[in-house]
């Protein structure tokens, strides 16, 4: 009877095909199901509204989040047609920085604060001054209004009435597993980039925590990304009409999992993510600070890391000249409008820092410029103009790293812009390295997913997912064309200098 037992059981794995990544962003909550191999069987969005106010503010509802996030999911499961039982697991993936303010029962009391929030810009310098190089060196988070650090003592200071009534401080992402699996842990890049982790110990940093003041019973245990939670809660199973054990894992942020999901655990390339923001990320095997204090060094794993940098203006930055222009054409258009217009926009120079900027300047009161107007500009000029100064931002980002990011062997590419062949060629160009697309947008999620798939022994290990990355185009730098963008770059270097 027990083979029998066994060979059952064994039947019923073998059914299982699919998994799901929720991939928690900015802009939108994601919900893809992916076969093993990571094609896409389904995928939805639901899109997240931000309240922008008066002195910086940046807020989401965390609890429009909560039932998004819960749409998503069902609306993946009925447009794949699937049936629960052959959904292997589900996996979080979630933009990083937020912070919400929550009760002993889990509500929230205040609304979730992003990482685009700027309140905190008179706390981060006086921060700056005193204990930020210390604080950088043990945590690798660059003291900025991004960080929860600086928004606690934002609220600190301002007695903040959510602040003083919390019995907890969370993400969104610990937020929305308080609500479903009532555990409260964080994984270690989410705990990274709060700026109160050591990067060694991946526990809290009870100096920078007291600085903060709050305590680490305040804040959620750091795990491993590969953590496997509880039970769902009845009700949400109920309506997903999923079982209450289907496996949930804790998964990373969305930086990590969408390096995962586009070049595997690689060391000898870059990953640039190029959506509403951006970043150019890089794997290193052990916690890294740099001197300038210009790039992250974010925990994966014990014994994978992330460094890089972050840009607050990527693809937000085309929405802004798309509507400043009254453009009537579509944003693809609008790009491909650039196409006419030479190298360098026939003199026009943009500094891209219309949304302030993190990496690497790490100066929120930054502003964009766009420089050497002429009456003969138009449409091709703006367009070519903008792409160049969101790449020339990246590629500043990318020196940053020095000898780790010169290392660099190719770049993978990912989000909106990647599915620009304009801009993923002038992003090889200006970089003097080959460029590969993945064929699917949703690297974070595919991340997200395998994350489940090695949890659960699908697969044997994270470095297998190389193998099961659906590849698209892969460009190569145009002939001469690096040379000619250098000498661009350099007006562009001293313009920066000159005017931020």
């Amino acid at each position: 009877m027990l083979s029998l037992k066994n060979e059952s059981d064994k039947g019923r794995d073998d059914m299982k095909e699919f998994v799901i990544g929720l991939d928690l962003g900015t802009t939108s909550v994601k919900a893809v199901m992916f076969t093993k191999d990571g094609k896409v069987k389904a995928e939805t969005e639901q899109l997240i509204k931000t309240f922008y106010s008066k002195g910086g503010y940046a807020e989401q509802d965390p609890d429009v989040i909560v039932s998004s996030a819960v749409f998503a999911l069902k609306n993946v499961l009925d447009k794949a047609g699937t049936d629960a039982e052959k959904i292997i697991g589900i996996g979080f993936s979630s933009a990083m920085h937020s912070l919400i303010c929550v009760d002993v029962e889990g509500r929230a009391l205040s609304k979730a604060i992003i990482w685009a929030d700027g309140r905190s810009g008179r706390q981060t310098k006086e921060l700056m001054e005193s204990e930020g190089p210390v604080f950088y060196k043990r945590t690798g988070t660059p003291i900025h209004p991004m960080s929860p650090l600086t928004k606690l003592l934002w609220m600190k200071e301002t007695d903040y009435a959510p602040y003083q009534k919390a019995k907890y401080m969370m993400s969104i992402k610990e937020y929305i597993i308080y609500q479903w699996f009532n555990e409260r842990v964080t994984d270690y890049a989410m705990a990274a980039a709060t700026g109160m982790m050591d990067g060694r110990t991946l526990y809290w940093d009870n100096e920078i925590i007291e600085k903060a003041g709050i305590h680490e019973g305040q804040l959620g245990l750091p795990v491993s990304s590969d953590y496997r939670l509880g039970e769902l809660n009845p009700i949400i199973a109920s309506y997903l009409k999923i079982p209450q054990n289907l496996p949930f894992i804790a998964g990373s942020a969305d930086g990590q999992l969408a390096n995962l999901g586009s070049s595997g655990l690689e060391e000898n390339c870059l990953t640039i993510s190029a959506g509403t923001s951006g970043a150019v990320r890089k794997w290193t095997n052990s916690f890294t600070v740099s001197e300038s204090q210009e790039v992250f060094c974010y925990a994966f794993t014990p014994d994978h890391y992330i460094a890089g940098g972050p840009t607050n203006n990527g693809g937000v930055a085309i929405d802004w000249l798309k509507k400043t222009l009254n453009y009537a054409g579509t944003y693809e258009e609008l790009i491909l409008s650039a196409e006419t217009a030479p190298p360098g926009a026939d003199g026009l120079i943009f500094l891209p820092y219309i949304n302030g900027e993190r990496a690497p300047l790490w100066d929120q009161e930054a502003r964009g410029s766009l420089i050497g107007l002429s009456i003969s500009h138009g449409v091709p000029q703006y367009a070519r103009a903008v792409l160049e100064g969101i790449t020339f931002n990246l590629y500043q980002i990318y020196l940053s790293l020095g000898a780790d990011g010169e290392a660099a062997e190719l770049i993978y590419v990912n989000g909106g812009l990647s599915r620009s062949t304009l801009w993923v060629q002038l992003l090889s160009d200006i970089f003097n390295k080959p460029v590969q697309r993945t064929e699917s947008h949703h690297s974070a999620a595919w991340g997200a997913a395998w994350l489940v798939l090695t949890a659960l022994g699908e697969k044997e290990s994270l470095k297998q997912i190389k193998e099961n990355i659906p590849l698209g185009e892969r460009i190569e730098p145009a002939q001469g064309q690096h040379q000619e963008y250098m000498k661009i770059f350099e007006r562009y270097k001293k313009l920066v200098n000159a005017t931020v």
